[in-house]
């Protein structure tokens, strides 16, 4: 292995290690499918991570303001 490939992986691995834990750990308080979350942020970056805010937190976040307003 290149030195150029040790570099870019030991530059990758934190930023994705860090992006599927979180994805696990707030999908699960929220209850949207932890494991998918976690193991498909393992695979790539940035993409789980937009995914994530457009169909789990924005309704999440939606779902919260329409119950404060009733």
């Amino acid at each position: 292995m290149g030195s150029d490939k040790l570099l870019t992986l030991l530059l990758i691995s934190p930023i994705i290690l860090t992006q599927s834990t979180l994805l696990f750990i707030d999908a699960k308080k929220k209850g949207a499918k932890a494991w998918f979350w976690g193991i498909w942020g393992l695979l790539q970056c940035p993409l789980p991570s937009v995914c994530y805010y457009f169909f789990v937190l924005r309704p999440y976040r939606k779902r919260l303001t329409l119950e404060e307003e009733e």
